[in-house]
């Protein structure tokens, strides 16, 4: 039996609620606070998403399993988890995101046509850097949810999505476009803005795209757009030559608790988080707080897929040198690790009610560590491979401590690694039974190619560490996407629900206000 830490669940009520409560309502406050008291400065603060595509991805992917129809959901979990047409309406709904992403992006297109108006005057560079970041970045959090993988081969058929540039544009009104103009777009974006970034603006810069988090953003768009030099370099500015000053320390963290965990892992004091975004959502409570949790990260996930996982760093919750192995809480039906927590803001304290938050880590430099070594490791060759390697090396550094019992903390080459996947059963798309999960999933790349041996073991292993890196925050999916992982959603007492390679479901469905109004709806 694998040990995990159990707690009572709740709404915030079981979350330390003078803390979490405290930590909230600094938040604004924090995200106001500018060097510069212009309009235009404080308006960018309203140009930041409110809402969060969590929920939609990480229910879409293979993080996940059916607990019985004995437990509880809601309707979006369900709708998710079944690959349907979503009806849900709530904050985590396709409904929400896509309201809250648009307002989001608006408030970015006043901040620029505000500053274009004064004369573009140099002393506005960096307000104009970040309006352009903030569009970008809610268009391709859009494009991750409701558009297919980026893939060269079909991105003038695959949909994009309305890509509005100024306050007159009507979302309604404008054409879907291609998957090819919405990319072409946010890397115009991107591309325009990184000169001018600035963090001495900023008295908080972790609640705005300060150099290294618009770097961050750069470096996971260029992975997923497929341009790896530039995927490389950005990192490079990220990372530095010494990539651990911008990652998680695991260490301090294994004396806390649930709460403290949670807490500490979306500070602006932590090295690793280069951008965290509020937003009203019940991902906290309904991904990674045990609620709802017929459909969940339970454990046989973590056993069998994804912490508890045999690998060169150990197995199971004893003698595995990963950090995360020993910081699991919840219960049989829900595996977590707190990096995901739900905080509560008050309205009214006397009768209880106000509004539930999540923050998100949404750019780290863990994460774009890895990132880069996808990039090393999809441009091929043995020299390129070994460079993917050592930042596998450096991730697990941080990750794995050096001892645990009697398991030593690996060190990983390209021959091991290739020893190692080698040696694993691929699992199928529809297991039967938990002996047949395994960390390795064939890959079917989508719109690119991976060579077999040496450079796809690299890669699964590789996966397997974005996988844990992510669980939680959604960013599976479009790995999932991205390599054509297909897997299975078992339900009890019926027939499984399959995602394939290139499934049409991947881009998931728009609103339905938003269909109605005349845009065209994703095919299915």
């Amino acid at each position: 039996m694998k040990k995990i830490k159990y707690i009572a669940l709740s709404a915030c009520a079981a979350l330390s609620l003078t803390s979490c409560n405290d930590f909230l309502d600094k938040l604004p406050d924090d995200r106001a606070e500018v060097n510069s008291n212009s309009k235009i400065t404080n308006l960018l603060v309203a140009a930041y998403p409110t809402a969060s595509n969590i929920m939609l991805n990480e229910m879409s992917t293979d993080n996940v399993s059916d607990n019985g129809k004995q437990y509880t959901t809601n309707l979006l979990k369900e709708e998710i988890y079944r690959f349907k047409d979503i009806t849900d309406e709530g904050n985590d709904s396709p409904r929400q995101i896509w309201n809250k992403y648009y307002l989001a992006i608006a408030t970015a297109n006043q901040a620029i046509e505000a500053i274009e108006s004064m004369g573009s005057p140099a002393s506005l560079k960096a307000q104009m850097a970040e309006a352009k970041l903030c569009r970008a970045f809610s268009m391709f959090q859009l494009a991750t949810t409701f558009c297919m993988a980026w893939n060269p081969e079909k991105a003038d058929e695959y949909l994009g999505l309305p890509y509005p540039k100024s306050t007159g544009n009507s979302v309604n009104d404008m054409p879907r476009g291609t998957l090819r103009e919405l990319y072409d777009n946010i890397n115009t974006d991107i591309e325009a803005a990184l000169p001018d970034v600035s963090d001495d603006i900023y008295s908080v810069p972790k609640y705005h795209f300060n150099l290294k988090a618009a770097y961050a953003f750069a470096t996971r768009f260029n992975l997923y757009y497929m341009n790896y030099d530039k995927c490389i370099q950005y990192a490079n500015i990220v990372l530095g030559t010494v990539p651990t000053s911008v990652m998680r320390n695991f260490g301090p963290y294994t004396v806390f608790g649930r709460v403290d965990i949670g807490n500490r892992y979306v500070m602006t004091s932590e090295s690793a988080n280069l951008l965290l975004v509020p937003a009203y959502s019940l991902a906290g409570r309904a991904i990674a707080g045990g609620s709802y949790n017929r459909f969940d990260h339970n454990q046989a996930m973590a056993s069998y897929e994804t912490f508890w996982v045999s690998m060169p760093w150990g197995t199971g919750s004893s003698n595995n040198t990963l950090y995360y192995a020993t910081m699991l809480y919840g219960t049989n039906q829900s595996v977590a690790f707190p990096k995901i927590e739900e905080f509560f803001e008050y309205t009214d304290k006397v009768n209880g009610s106000g509004y539930v938050h999540i923050v998100d880590p949404v750019f780290t430099g863990d994460e774009t560590l890895l990132c880069r070594a996808e990039a090393y490791a999809l441009k091929g060759g043995e020299d390129n491979l070994k460079k993917a390697v050592d930042d596998m090396n450096v991730w697990i550094g941080t990750h794995c401590k050096e001892t645990e019992g009697p398991t030593k903390r690996p060190t990983l080459t390209v021959d091991n690694i290739f020893s190692f996947i080698d040696g694993l059963d691929v699992a199928p798309a529809l297991p039967d039974g938990n002996r047949d999960r395994s960390m390795r999933k064939a890959l079917h790349p989508q719109g690119f190619t991976v060579a077999e041996g040496r450079q796809e073991n690299v890669i699964v292993f590789l996966l397997h560490m974005r996988r844990l890196e992510t669980i939680f925050q959604g960013l599976r999916f479009m790995d999932i996407k991205r390599y054509g992982i297909e897997h299975s959603h078992l339900i009890a007492g019926e027939d499984a629900v399959t995602f394939t390679a290139g499934d049409l479901r991947g881009a998931i469905q728009l609103p339905n206000d938003v269909t109605n109004a005349g845009l065209e709806a994703n095919p299915r």
